[in-house]
């Protein structure tokens, strides 16, 4: 969705755009909020990756230079998202392969002249639900995410606010890896952005589809309010939804429905297995 920015509804918001560095974003009330993009990971640089992550098994498709930033002026607080910390979380994570008739024909879809063996999470789920350090205004590190803190929380993200007619000032959705499982499916992460005069808005999505046989969904939204610039409270909700294809069908849904493309449509079929609501408050000390 390609957003036209009206000069007037800048100005009104206090905010500029940004355009140094291959940036795309703007600053606006003590926030710098930006993507950058890059290509699909080369040969050269995939084998560094999969060194450092240990594995031999990476997406099809991962897009190592792309990001989204949001950083805290006042206090140096990073929000980032990239596709190695999340191929990170899931390695970790380590979930057990999906079992799917399919399989057979995917033994050779890393390496053709090699037999592979469908031992891992060739789905590439991950928990990842964002990055995070602490960073002073030349852009050294000066505490890890370890030291803040998101609190459990009964707060909700005010969709109302999310609704109302305001301007978009910016927005831009940024895909971090994406794997066709061998034209049996998809598995997609991305991230998406939208600020408004009054607020920041992402969504981080991992969406799965296993044809025949499971969807997965695991959504992570943020929420921040200009209202006070100085110390802002970020909303955090993590909700994973998920169900097999059999369990669907049981409801009603038929199993060649088109709606099973769009996760924003087959979301509400699928059981929330996980969801919780988290608050960050940032402090500024720079």
């Amino acid at each position: 969705m390609a957003v036209e920015v009206n000069e007037k509804d800048l100005k009104a918001a206090g905010a500029e755009l940004l355009t140094d560095d291959g940036r795309r974003g703007l600053r606006i009330h003590g926030w710098e909020i930006f993507s950058s993009k890059g290509s699909i990971l080369n040969s050269s640089t995939l084998l560094q990756w999969e060194q450092k992550l240990q594995t031999s098994h990476l997406p099809e498709m991962v897009f190592g230079d792309s990001s989204l930033v949001l950083k805290h002026e006042n206090s140096g607080t990073k929000i980032y998202f990239n596709a190695f910390d999340a191929l990170t979380g899931w390695k970790q994570e380590a979930l057990p392969p999906v079992e799917v008739p399919a399989a057979e024909k995917w033994k050779f879809r890393s390496k053709p002249s090699q037999q592979v063996i469908l031992d891992y999470d060739y789905t590439f789920t991950t928990p990842y639900c964002g990055s995070e350090t602490i960073e002073n205004e030349s852009g050294e590190i000066l505490e890890t995410s370890s030291s803040l803190c998101w609190g459990d929380c009964k707060e909700q993200i005010d969709v109302v606010s999310l609704s109302s007619k305001e301007p978009i000032l910016f927005y831009d959705e940024v895909v971090l890896y994406e794997d066709e499982l061998a034209d049996n499916g998809v598995s997609l992460l991305t991230v998406k952005v939208r600020v408004m005069p009054s607020c920041w808005f992402l969504l981080l999505r991992f969406w799965l589809r296993v044809d025949g046989v499971l969807m997965r969904l695991r959504d992570t939204r943020m929420h921040c309010t200009f209202g006070d610039c100085t110390d802002p409270v970020i909303l955090r909700e993590s909700c994973w939804r998920e169900a097999t294809f059999q369990s669907i069908s049981a409801k009603g849904y038929p199993s060649d429905s088109a709606a099973y493309s769009d996760p924003s449509i087959i979301s509400q079929r699928l059981p929330v297995i996980m969801h919780k609501t988290q608050k960050l408050q940032v402090h500024g000390h720079l």
